[in-house]
């Protein structure tokens, strides 16, 4: 299948980058938290308050493992890798491309993590998020880009090159 599927933290432009690499691409663009609201008919904050992070994240899980598409450009949450099923789908759909940043760069980047809906678990920092998650966005990338240090527009290309060298892209 001719998709891409941007993964990352929060702040790394997957939503950005993705429609920007759907237009050039001449591809439809999707967003798994968009999806997730429009199923659930309520905002991701919300869905988190009344079913708690477990719940959101199983619902995010099934939105992602049912999705079918050819050429789009996915953005996902960037919890979309705590759910194997989900993620094995969106590896089977297409190529995986992980929007990598330091975290000195992300922390940067996100300022207030409440109003970007940033997942936490009570308890745990931005740091240790960061840890638990870069081990798994690098499990399921085909491609990784580091994005840190460049404007979109820099992101983007290194996005598409990457692509033309890739067997999946």
């Amino acid at each position: 299948m001719n998709n891409v599927i941007l993964i990352g933290m929060p702040g790394a432009g997957k939503s950005t980058l993705g429609v920007l690499l759907a237009k050039l691409l001449g591809h439809t663009f999707l967003d798994t938290d968009l999806l997730i609201q429009q199923q659930e008919n309520a905002l991701l904050r919300s869905i988190i308050a009344q079913r708690g992070i477990d719940g959101f994240l199983a619902i995010e899980g099934a939105v992602c493992a049912g999705l079918q598409t050819e050429n789009a450009v996915i953005a996902t949450g960037g919890s979309a890798v705590y759910q194997p099923e989900g993620m094995e789908n969106l590896r089977r759909l297409g190529t995986v491309v992980y929007l990598k940043l330091s975290y000195k760069t992300l922390s940067k980047r996100l300022g207030n993590l409440k109003n970007r809906g940033v997942v936490l678990r009570p308890g745990q920092s931005l740091r240790m998020l960061y840890d638990e998650r870069v081990p798994l966005y690098e499990k399921y990338a085909h491609i990784t880009v580091d994005c840190g240090q460049m404007d979109i527009e820099h992101t983007l290309q290194r996005v598409l090159d990457a692509l033309k060298k890739t067997p999946q892209g």
